[in-house]
């Protein structure tokens, strides 16, 4: 199998925090770390640096801020062998004032979050942290709502920018692999030229997050997105785990990522963190919605799906 240029993130903390509001114990990150260190994984998100402004410390835990200080204290020296980053929204983060020069940061990457109406935006936050010395990407939410002519024409301009890459991002689990495929290419089509890569963070809604990653990757796509067992918003991602034993071999290595399942993500669920697929989340999914309405029907174990579905239909 050819891995060349493959990068693998894990967004455990980053899309799982927004399960349990970012409450991970120092313990688990520290073995997330070394996990992710030892399955090959190139690199490891660090949550979110957030604006203090707009959201309360005090309402959730300290990877939705994600500082420098934060990530050395559970981290120690940094390994050289997984680089680390962090994810910055558009208009929720203080990034003129909240990141310094890469010189005085173990933090290698920033991956710019922005919806389509928000590219002007996400362009100045790229071109500015770029020019403070990281590597930068760009993640385009909620891609499904899109159509061809607007992701076309967002690309031409993201092309432009410093951004290594630009992110395919199934924010409501919406996409099937045949559409992964044609988003794929039109992707290729406009940045490759540019000498830009593809990404792909693909939700579980459908249960295609694995399978739609895997088309990405087939095609070329070379930024691939996990999380351990699958944690994250709602239905979840595509697993870590299932993706690093689809690439196993003299690079990347499952065992670590399935000690890590046993020791630390069932006892969370155990403990009643809610993530992962359900027929609500299925729902949002086949009728391209926000899951909000899923979530909130698992919180209260609804399960009159017909009803669900007809609202959602007409929505």
């Amino acid at each position: 199998m050819n891995i060349d240029g493959i990068k693998v993130i894990d967004a455990t903390l980053r899309d799982g925090g927004l399960v349990n509001d970012f409450y991970f114990t120092d313990d688990f990150v520290r073995a997330l770390y070394q996990t992710n260190i030892a399955a090959g994984i190139d690199y490891m998100e660090f949550g979110y640096r957030a604006s203090k402004k707009q959201f309360d410390p005090d309402k959730f835990g300290k990877w939705k801020f994600t500082s420098d200080e934060d990530v050395l204290k559970v981290i120690g020296e940094k390994d050289p062998k997984m680089k680390l980053s962090i994810m910055v929204d558009v208009g929720r983060t203080d990034f003129k004032e909240d990141i310094a020069p890469r010189s005085s940061s173990p933090i290698d990457l920033f991956r710019v979050a922005t919806y389509m109406e928000t590219i002007p935006e996400a362009i100045e936050m790229i071109e500015y942290i770029s020019s403070l010395g990281y590597e930068t990407t760009c993640n385009i939410m909620a891609i499904s709502k899109c159509t061809d002519e607007q992701i076309a024409d967002a690309l031409y301009k993201l092309a432009q920018t410093p951004a290594l890459a630009v992110y395919i991002v199934d924010s409501y689990g919406a996409l099937y692999p045949k559409q992964a495929r044609k988003l794929t290419r039109l992707y290729h089509k406009i940045l490759s030229p540019a000498g830009k890569e593809v990404g792909m963070h693909a939700h579980n809604n459908q249960q295609c997050a694995f399978a739609n990653t895997l088309e990405a990757k087939d095609l070329g796509a070379k930024w691939l997105d996990g999380t351990a067992f699958g944690m994250g918003r709602g239905a979840g991602n595509c697993h870590s785990e299932a993706l690093i034993a689809y690439l196993n071999g003299k690079k990347y290595h499952v065992e670590p990522l399935l000690d890590l399942v046993e020791q630390w993500m069932l006892p969370m669920k155990e403990a009643g963190t809610e993530w992962g697929y359900n027929t609500s989340y299925l729902l949002t999914g086949l009728t391209n919605q926000h899951p909000r309405t899923a979530i909130a029907a698992t919180k209260s174990g609804d399960t009159k799906y017909t009803e669900q579905y007809k609202f959602l239909s007409y929505q």
